[in-house]
């Protein structure tokens, strides 16, 4: 049977929500640090691997640097429901009064303002180290803000599938990984756009509506995900 939702109190609900995990997440600073130092190692090492030619880095630079943070974004994504299931607070979240949707949308939120947003932050210094056009470096960093909130809301769907399972983060990258080729496909192509001085607006348009979208549909979808892992 599942709980009665209501909308009563449903502000300081996600408030609570906003504030426990961004403390839990505080605490564990290890964990923070993993994608963007992951994001940054690659980065680095991909002109020792290649070339130090920055026409040939340039030319590379816009789908590098995405596939990597594409690659950032899924190191944490394993853990965002796991610890709440092992201590018992997931059950709790799914008995809520308040609609399971907006509470996980909450959590994601969380995970894109310690994930998403600092490798969009530091995107252009690393743009930098692979000679991307100067010009370009706002679209990178805009473009990764869009695309790595997408890239987390759908990253969520595979970890409320994932959650109760022992070695779920192989699985997870392997539902995750194809539904994320179209952000890939229009961030790059709004950063490459931009390094040759083309039209950026309707890459950027695509991944705002792919955010809209997401953002519509991908809330349900997580607590769907985990009344089935949960409840079965």
């Amino acid at each position: 049977m599942q709980p009665r939702t209501s909308v009563a109190g449903l502000g300081p609900a996600l408030l609570a929500t906003l504030r426990r995990d961004l403390t839990v997440a505080l605490r564990r600073r290890g964990d923070l640090v993993n994608p963007p130092a992951f994001f940054a190692l690659v980065i680095t090492l991909f002109p020792l691997g290649i070339s130090p030619v920055p026409e040939q880095l340039a030319a590379i630079a816009p789908g590098l640097l995405w596939v990597a943070a594409l690659l950032a974004t899924q190191l944490s994504l394993d853990a965002l429901f796991r610890s709440d299931h092992e201590d018992g607070s997931l059950e709790q979240l799914l008995l809520a009064p308040q609609p399971l949707a907006a509470l996980v949308l909450a959590k994601v939120a969380v995970h894109w303002l310690l994930t998403g947003l600092p490798l969009a932050l530091m995107a252009p210094l690393l743009g930098l180290l692979l000679s991307l056009p100067s010009g370009s470096y706002g679209v990178l960093a805009a473009s990764l803000a869009l695309g790595s909130a997408t890239l987390g809301l759908i990253g969520a769907i595979g970890a409320a599938l994932t959650v109760g399972l022992a070695r779920g983060s192989v699985l997870l990258s392997l539902l995750v990984l194809p539904l994320t080729i179209p952000v890939l496909i229009f961030g790059s192509g709004a950063v490459q756009a931009a390094a040759m001085g083309g039209d950026v607006a309707p890459a950027l348009a695509m991944l705002g509506a792919q955010l809209a979208l997401a953002l519509m549909l991908a809330p349900w979808a997580i607590a769907g995900a985990l009344r089935i892992s949960i409840h079965g």
